[in-house]
C-alpha cells in the first residue's frame, strides 16, 4: 500500500472524511523551529494533503502531515480549513516546475514538490476543490499554468473518459440486450413449434388407435362369419 493509501486509511477515514489528493514536499527554506517542537525525531517526511468530510455541509481542509524516520506511522502536525487560504502561487506560469507557496491568514509556506508533475496535479485538483467549496471568497492562483486552471485539465479528461466508459457500457447493454430480445423471440418460435408438434402428434397417434382398432374389429368380424359358414 502507498504511503498515500496509508495516510487516507489511518488519518482521514476514520473521522469519516476522504483524502482528495496528497502531494509530498520539502521546505524551499529552511523554518527556524526550537529543539522542542518537533520533539528531536530527526529527519522525517512531509505530505500536504487536501481532504474533505463525506457528510453534508462539506468542510474542506489542507492538513500537513509528516512521518517521523524510524516510525510507520503519520501524523498530522497543521490544519487548515480552505477558508483560510488566500493565495496559491505556482511560481512559474510558462513551463513546469516543482516549487509552489501556499499563504494562509496566519502564514507563508513554500514547498518543493517531490516532482514538477505531481506539484501540478495538487495544484489542479485544489483549484477545483476551491471552485466547488468556497462559496464567498475564493483563493487567487498565481503563476499558474493555464491547463491546470482549467480547459484540458486532468479532471476534465479523467470526466470525460468516465463519460465515454459509461456510454460504452449502456451501448453494449443495449446491443446485449436486443441480443437477448432476439434470442428470446427464437426461443418462443421453438416453444410454439414444439408444442404444435405435440398437439399433432398426438392427433395423430389417436388417428392410428382408432383406426388400429377399427381393423382389429373388422378381423374379427369376417373370422365370427368364417365360423359360421363352417
Amino acid at each position: 500500500m502507498s504511503a498515500k493509501s496509508v495516510i487516507n486509511k489511518e488519518l482521514f477515514t476514520p473521522h469519516d472524511e476522504r483524502m482528495l489528493v496528497a502531494v509530498q514536499v520539502k521546505r524551499r527554506t529552511k523554518k527556524k523551529i526550537p529543539f522542542l517542537a518537533t520533539g528531536g525525531q530527526g529527519d522525517y517526511m512531509t505530505f500536504i494533503c487536501l481532504s474533505v468530510t463525506n457528510k453534508k455541509p462539506s468542510h474542506v481542509s489542507i492538513t500537513k502531515v509528516k512521518q517521523f524516520q524510524g516510525s510507520s506511522s503519520f501524523v498530522k502536525r497543521s490544519q487548515w480549513t480552505i477558508d483560510q487560504l488566500r493565495q496559491v502561487n505556482g511560481i512559474d506560469a510558462n513551463k513546469d516546475c516543482p516549487e509552489f507557496d501556499l499563504l494562509f491568514d496566519n502564514g507563508l509556506d513554500q514547498w518543493v514538490a517531490s516532482s514538477a508533475g505531481e506539484k501540478s496535479t495538487f495544484i489542479q485538483i485544489l483549484h477545483h476543490t476551491c471552485q466547488r467549496y468556497c462559496l464567498s471568497r475564493k483563493p487567487e492562483f498565481v503563476n499558474c499554468q493555464s491547463k491546470l486552471l482549467g480547459g484540458n485539465s486532468i479532471l476534465h479528461s479523467a470526466a470525460d473518459s468516465v463519460t465515454s466508459a459509461v456510454q460504452k457500457a449502456s451501448q453494449a447493454l443495449n446491443e446485449r440486450g436486443e441480443r437477448l430480445g432476439r434470442a428470446e423471440e427464437r426461443t418462443a418460435d421453438m416453444m410454439s413449434s414444439a408444442e404444435q408438434f405435440a398437439v399433432t402428434a398426438h392427433k395423430r397417434k389417436r388417428e392410428m388407435f382408432c383406426r388400429m382398432f377399427i381393423a382389429s374389429i373388422y378381423l374379427k368380424f369376417q373370422q365370427h362369419q368364417q365360423n359360421c359358414s363352417l
